[in-house]
């Protein structure tokens, strides 16, 4: 039992990372590999500014506003600097991972100060994994509250429409570079914030920890998408903490049949690769079944 409630919990944190990756992935059709650096730099803000004695939640905000100017250097050259989608990100993921040594003056640090958001507020008192439970859900509710919020005002949806067309969002007088830049920015602070959650959550933050962070949240989305096809937006946000909980299950129940962990990385790989086909797959199939039909 505290083995499920413990993947649920995890779902339900690394569906936050997910989202944020959605406005980039979805939203605005941008492969964004700054991801993978944003990650790790909210993990090592958020522990460096707790162990020298900030609030946990003003930690969060300011590893939130760090990923954010990582969006910021990305969409900067992407933008201004003509420099290719995705090789804007790389560089960009490259760069913090300098950046992140700097800041934690290692490659790893253990959060050995007392309070986290974890066990604020009497939640350490909690039955065990139920605290991550509770963080997670409330943090989602504020994040997809706000997002939808912002998503259904006139910024929010020229920033769908930039996503959609950017040639027509340009005609119709949008400011698309602004666009992209308000996204790609959102997109990786909501990353980083996750960062300094589950480094909270582990008790440590790796400059390594980022890797590997973009696979399991396209897992996320595919596989919430997979699930719920043809929803509307604000319904296809809520489907991504369902992915993420169902790719955790399934995680576990690969771990649990025996596979080495050190294969986690490769089966999380697999994994996507079969969600991201079985769309394909599954045309292929009724396709195939309604020739059988007709043939009969």
């Amino acid at each position: 039992m505290n083995l499920i409630v413990s993947t649920i919990s995890q779902g339900l944190i690394w569906s936050i990372m997910a989202i944020g990756l959605f406005i980039t992935f979805r939203i605005l059709d941008f492969p964004d590999m700054t991801v993978e650096g944003a990650f790790p730099l909210g993990a090592v803000t958020t522990v460096m500014f707790i162990q020298r004695g900030m609030n946990p939640e003003l930690a969060m905000l300011i590893a939130f506003i760090f990923g954010c100017l990582a969006g910021f250097m990305t969409a900067f050259m992407y933008a201004k600097m003509n420099i290719p989608s995705l090789l804007a990100g790389i560089l960009t993921m490259t760069g913090l991972y300098s950046v992140n040594l700097r800041i934690l003056g290692k490659a790893n640090m253990s959060l050995t100060k007392p309070t986290n958001v974890f066990n604020q507020f009497g939640l350490d008192k909690l039955p065990t994994n139920f605290n991550g439970i509770f963080v997670g859900i409330i943090l989602l509710a504020v994040i997809i509250f706000l997002l939808t919020l912002f998503l259904n005002t006139e910024k929010g949806q020229a920033l769908i429409s930039t996503g959609d067309n950017e040639t027509m969002a340009a005609s119709l007088g949008i400011n698309t570079t602004s666009m992209k830049f308000i996204g790609i920015m959102i997109s990786n602070g909501i990353v980083a914030l996750t960062g300094g959650l589950i480094a909270q959550q582990n008790g440590f933050a790796d400059v390594n920890m980022g890797i590997g962070s973009i696979v399991i949240g396209l897992s996320a989305i595919i596989i919430g998408e997979v699930i719920y096809p043809n929803v509307p937006l604000s319904i296809r946000i809520i489907t991504i903490v369902i992915g993420s909980i169902v790719y955790r299950l399934i995680l576990m129940i690969v771990l649990q049949l025996g596979f080495n962990t050190n294969d986690l990385k490769l089966i999380s790989a697999i994994i996507l690769a079969l969600c991201l086909a079985l769309p394909t797959i599954r045309e292929q199939f009724f396709r195939a079944f309604r020739n059988g039909v007709k043939t009969k």
